[in-house]
Parts: C-alpha cells; structure tokens; sequence
C-alpha cells in the first residue's frame, strides 16, 4: 500500500523541472522541422513563401523571438526508400513555458504550415532546457 502512495510522488520527481546553473532558468525548448517539397518531391515552398510564413504566422505567436535556419531533412517512406528534402529548422526557447505550454503554443503553427503549403507532417521536438539570456 505504501508502494501504491508513494508512486505518483516518484513520478512526479522525474517530470520535475531541471535545476538549472547560475545565469540560466527553466525553459522550454521547441525545434520545428518544416519541410518544403511537395509530394511529387517538387520545391513547393520558395524564400520568399517561408518569409511571409515567418512574418505573417510564426513572429506574431513567437514575438520574443525565433531562430530560423536551413536545413536538410530525410525520412523512410512506405516504400521503403529514403526520400531528401529541403527543410527550414525554427528554434524556439519559452521562459517558464512548461512541456504542456510548449506543446499548446506550438501546435497551432504547425497546423498553419500544413494547411497553408498542403504538408502532410511537421516534426515537432519539445524538451525541457536551461537558458540564459
């Protein structure tokens, strides 16, 4: 019984924030991988395209600020093939912003891109971080 009580303490422990060094405080940390080929492997999605996606979609929910960078993504498909594509990396650091929180602001931008440019998937990876600023 006192096994069956002190479980949800345990688990509670590991999902704890991190204890972060001098300088730097908890974080959420949230890359997102944009893919910008169509499905016939095709550039669907231009500089110009991604500039006003930034300007319009990801500054307006992220206006503390972002980084964007260049990327070059690969998966499996169904076929068993490797398939390359171009890809835009954004980095997202979240003060206090807990996985949830994360998780929550997050979504709604990847589900942006994927209606906008008829994506099928947007790798979303959210952790939690130290930062310093």
């Amino acid at each position: 019984m006192r096994a069956a009580a002190l479980l949800p303490l345990l688990l509670a422990a590991c999902a704890a924030t991190p204890s972060c060094p001098t300088g730097t405080a908890p974080a959420a940390v949230a890359e997102l991988a944009f893919g910008r080929n169509g499905g016939d492997g095709a550039l669907r999605v231009g500089e110009a395209d991604w500039a006003a996606f930034l300007a319009e979609e990801a500054t307006p929910r992220f206006p503390d600020g972002l980084t964007a960078m260049d990327a070059q993504g690969q998966w499996r498909g169904a076929d068993g093939r490797i398939a390359r594509e171009p890809a835009k990396l954004l980095l997202l650091v979240l003060p206090g912003a807990s996985m949830a929180e994360a998780a929550a602001r997050t979504a709604p931008l990847a589900e942006a891109y994927r209606a906008r440019f008829g994506q099928e998937s947007v790798l979303r990876n959210l952790r939690p971080g130290c930062a310093g600023f």
